[in-house]
């Protein structure tokens, strides 16, 4: 029953495809293992089979463990909703919201549930990979913490420190880091891995000699860039900067990105089809009109979001997009946003107000009561899907006469209008099913479904869990874990 974990020397550095592949690493020699995150920040996350949710690459490294995801997997998520306000998750649950004001305080009094899933998950296995948040070298943080450091020393976890040498800089990241930390919080780091390299890494010996001189960390490998990294879900919104469109795929699929976008890995499964092009349009961008499709993803602050939609001027573009005989699909938050007026009376996502949405659905919705957190399966568009639940409020009106899709075979979804080109539901994952892929497409008159995105990851963790089994040491790193 050991541990170890991996800490970055900044935030992206590529920690969460690290302990993912490491747990299928670990699996394939035989391990019963799981992934643990003591505190998250994200808007993007997963039902669990307890009734709860977590971050997005925890459940990622649930599957990579073969295992279910669970509550106990990431203890504390926070997920931003203003630019100083994030809704806290406590073992799964909605406990409330953290301001800038109080949340150092109360972060430190999350410590104790922390251990509570620590403690449990350790239990049910042979070595628990723990990741990090961010970076301990933010010692401005360190007062209070319980995601990096303020967690390895009180749970005595061995901490390997991971650097991104693609990004510049690596030498200085990783002895900057043992340079400004506390010498107790230094002591708890065995060694370094190099991630995200390109090219021969022959070409960096001196450099990964240097860092053990000055450092006086071991190395435990150089791990070289993953391609199969973009076949995996991500949960940091920094993935949509990176835009880059395809020329060659006939049907343009757009999605604009809101400042509180949310759960948008619903999307992954269009963008490795090979007949879509699945453009992520940032402010300051025109939806592009010879679009097919355009899909308004999850908001973690809708009504805020809305406004920033009419701020930049998508309703114009998404209404002419309409006229001209496009279709629309709303999930979530962009269900609500399709219809003529969303209404926050408690301040459930920000200040309490209302706003007018688009209007292309006659429906209208109330945030308000417990959040629903529920696995489902139905069918949609005469296609079986599993998916899953995760929204504050109720939504009606006459077009919910017309539902998008019916769980578990009685329940009515969402909402289709009556030219049936505007389609809106608050199910998440639904575009991961092939069957339900394939009727969409054919829809808008593209290619059959080709990708099976669920056997793709399946792929992709193994892909990365062989290079890593190639290029880092794992042994020495079961070794730390299991000492």
């Amino acid at each position: 029953m050991g541990a170890i974990m991996l800490q970055g020397t900044g935030s992206d550095v590529g920690k969460s495809v690290l302990v993912a592949g490491l747990c299928r690493a670990l699996l394939r020699r035989g391990y019963r293992v799981r992934p643990f995150k003591p505190q998250n920040m994200s808007n993007n996350a997963a039902v669990t089979s307890d009734g709860g949710e977590i971050g997005r690459a925890q459940a990622l490294q649930a599957i990579a463990c073969g295992v279910p995801p669970h509550t106990d997997m990431n203890p504390v998520l926070l997920k931003p909703q203003a630019d100083r306000t994030s809704q806290l998750i406590v073992h799964g649950q909605v406990r409330g919201t953290l301001g800038s004001g109080n949340f150092r305080s109360a972060r430190g009094q999350l410590l104790g549930a922390v251990l509570e899933s620590y403690e449990r998950l350790r239990d049910q296995c042979d070595i628990l990979v723990v990741e990090g948040a961010g970076s301990p070298a933010e010692i401005n943080l360190r007062a209070g913490d319980i995601a990096n450091m303020g967690f390895a020393r009180v749970a005595n976890v061995p901490v390997i420190l991971v650097g991104d040498i693609d990004r510049g800089g690596v030498i200085a990241a990783v002895v900057g880091t043992r340079a400004v930390i506390d010498p107790d919080d230094a002591a708890m780091i065995r060694g370094f891995l190099i991630n995200k390299f390109r090219g021969d890494p022959a070409l960096f010996e001196d450099g990964y000699a240097q860092i053990e001189a000055l450092s006086g960390w071991r190395g435990f490998g150089v791990v070289p860039w993953l391609d199969a990294v973009t076949r995996l879900p991500s949960e940091d919104a920094v993935v949509l900067e990176r835009r880059s469109f395809s020329t060659a795929a006939p049907l343009i699929v757009a999605c604009p990105v809101l400042p509180r976008i949310s759960n948008f890995d619903d999307l992954d499964p269009l963008k490795l089809e090979p007949g879509v092009d699945l453009r992520m349009i940032g402010p300051g961008h025109a939806i592009p009109g010879d679009a097919a499709l355009v899909i308004l993803p999850g908001s973690k602050a809708t009504v805020a979001d809305m406004r920033a939609m009419v701020a930049q001027g998508w309703d114009i573009d998404i209404r002419a997009h309409h006229r001209r005989g496009g279709a629309v699909l709303g999930l979530c938050g962009g269900y609500q946003m399709l219809g003529r007026m969303i209404t926050d009376p408690e301040g459930l996502e920000g200040p309490a107000g209302s706003v007018a949405g688009l209007g292309l659905l006659d429906i209208e919705t109330r945030l308000s009561g417990a959040k629903t957190l529920e696995q489902v399966q139905g069918r949609a568009l005469d296609a079986d899907f599993t998916g899953y639940e995760m929204h504050m409020g109720a939504t009606h009106g006459p077009d919910c006469a017309r539902p998008f899709a019916l769980i578990d075979g009685a329940r009515p979804d969402g909402a289709i209008s009556r030219d049936g080109r505007v389609m809106g539901s608050y199910v998440h994952g639904l575009l991961a099913s092939t069957a339900l892929r394939n009727a969409l497409l054919r829809r808008l008159g593209g290619a059959s479904a080709g990708v099976d995105y669920d056997q793709s990851v399946e792929d992709a963790l193994h892909e990365v869990a062989v290079l890593l089994e190639s290029h880092v040491d794992i042994d020495a790193m079961v070794a730390l874990a299991t000492a």
